[in-house]
């Protein structure tokens, strides 16, 4: 489906035959976005798959699993953009029209001060949704924008990808805000939420990506800067339909099952799991980050062996890093939020939270339970804490009191309500996007035959992040093997890769095709 935007970028996949000559097998290690796009794009042209997923679920960080009968859990709220064309390319294989999506009317962001900033009444396009947003600001007033660095804020409006990630080498979003000058809240509440929502502290952020996300949201696109979210919850909504059109393709999925080791053969790939073992020509890890390393980390020898020279990049791949720890607590309360609440909130200025849901209000195993219970299911989140994603049962209890805390105060009459039942998740394995050399960071492609790797820590040309970026490089891992064997691929779109000042008039003024 063509996107809104006229500036999103279609990029055409390798030419080829429609299936390879002779049958080959695949193992995708991780069924979250990456891996499952990567499975449905190479069963789709004709390759034998098979998808090893270590939790009992799929959709890897966007998983959901049940506590009992009535509830779920997750591992936090996300974001569905209209501009993750990719991400929705993926969905629609098994709801072609998208109904297991619906909008969210707002995002409003709240900073502890009082400001706000709301999303709901601005235009989506380029430029007229800046001016409408600095209009109608209060955390920008008028005042203050004589202080901000004209120079700077243009850099935000005057990209190019990948040259922009690029060009901010070595700096942090922190040093870019430093340079930057907005105001204050306008820092926090505009800019400073996408570093948060890697899970990552402003000051360990690469500029780029915030730069990056900056235009993808807001700056560049004419899809805007609202969302939707799945009507139920993500295995129901989402993966266990996904699933279903997986299998009907013939590709085998094995969950509950951990990948222990890989060996490179001459040629294929033996790997090995806490049930079997299995065979492939190719190998697609698309597993979180920190998995990820310790696989190639315990598969060196069998790799260098493969892959003479390979050792500059493994150990390239090695020194990648981990983001902080992020806490979700989710809790089912005995009475309701008030009716004006948003059903998403961010938040800035805080001890810890950083957003909150009103899950009944668009997830449907939410909403039963809240009908049942005459209650209120909310989920608070933590980004970038300070802390080890192991603790102890006092230290967990610190958190969600913090969490607590900071709830009481963005909307009071949570204080009054009975917690019927909590759950508190606390991990760690997210990759950081840090301010290492763009060229650095891991790509699709690796220097060992029939190795490729996807997911959101991975690197593409195009302005995409989180989910997104997770679906495009499991589509990009695909398309390389795919060509390896000289057969077709799948095309991609992306959002527009230059900035307002590149592009249309403006570009052709200043000799830009």
């Amino acid at each position: 489906m063509r996107p809104r935007d006229r500036f999103a970028e279609h990029i055409s996949a390798p030419k080829g035959r429609s299936r390879p000559l002779r049958p080959k097998r695949v193992t995708v290690i991780g069924a979250g976005i990456a891996g499952l796009a990567a499975a449905a794009i190479l069963a789709e042209h004709g390759a034998d798959v098979t998808v090893i997923e270590k939790n009992d679920h799929l959709g890897g960080r966007v998983g959901a699993w049940p506590i009992d009968s009535e509830r779920t859990m997750s591992r936090g709220f996300h974001a569905f953009f209209r501009q993750y064309y990719n991400l929705r390319d993926l969905l629609r294989r098994a709801d072609p029209e998208l109904g297991c999506l619906q909008p969210v009317d707002d995002y409003p962001l709240v900073h502890r001060r009082g400001s706000m900033d709301t999303f709901a009444s601005i235009p989506r396009t380029p430029p007229f949704n800046l001016l409408g947003f600095v209009w109608q600001s209060s955390t920008f007033p008028i005042r203050q924008l004589r202080d901000v660095d004209i120079a700077a804020a243009v850099e935000l409006i005057d990209v190019e990808f990948p040259a922009t990630y690029q060009h901010y080498d070595g700096e942090s979003a922190a040093e870019f805000l430093d340079r930057l000058r907005f105001p204050d809240d306008a820092r926090h509440l505009a800019l400073e939420v996408f570093a948060r929502s890697f899970f990552a502290d402003p000051t360990e952020f690469s500029a780029g990506e915030l730069v990056a996300m900056f235009h993808t949201y807001f700056a560049g696109s004419a899809e805007g800067l609202l969302f939707d979210v799945p009507v139920d919850d993500y295995d129901t909504a989402l993966w266990a339909p996904l699933g279903e059109y997986l299998r009907s393709l013939g590709v085998t999925i094995q969950t509950g099952t951990t990948v222990t080791s890989i060996v490179a053969t001459v040629p294929g790939w033996t790997i090995s799991t806490t049930d079997s073992e299995v065979r492939s020509d190719a190998l697609v890890i698309a597993a979180d980050p920190s998995a990820a390393r310790d696989l190639l980390d315990s598969s060196r020898d069998s790799l260098v062996h493969a892959a003479p020279g390979s050792e500059e990049w493994l150990d390239s791949f090695a020194s990648q890093t981990n983001a902080p720890a992020f806490a979700v607590l989710r809790l089912w309360c005995e009475g309701t939020v008030a009716d004006h609440r948003p059903a998403f909130l961010g938040t800035s200025g805080y001890d810890v939270l950083d957003n909150v849901s009103v899950l009944e209000r668009f997830e449907a195993g939410a909403s039963a339970w809240a009908q049942t219970h005459g209650g209120s299911v909310l989920e608070l989140h933590a980004y970038a804490l300070d802390i080890k994603a192991r603790l102890s049962d006092r230290d967990r209890e610190t958190i969600v009191a913090r969490l607590l805390t900071d709830l009481h105060q963005v909307y009071p009459e949570t204080a009054s309500l009975l917690i019927v039942d909590q759950e508190l998740l606390i991990e760690a394995d997210c990759g950081l996007t840090d301010t290492r050399p763009w060229d650095e960071r891991p790509e699709p492609s690796t220097p060992i035959p029939g190795l490729v790797l996807a997911g959101d820590y991975v690197r593409c040309n195009t302005p995409v992040a989180l989910m997104e970026r997770a679906a495009t490089t499991g589509y990009l891992a695909a398309n390389q093997l795919l060509s390896s064997w000289r057969v077709e691929g799948t095309d991609l779109w992306s959002p527009p890769t230059r900035g307002l000042l590149r592009r249309g008039v403006l570009g052709r003024i200043r000799g830009r095709p």
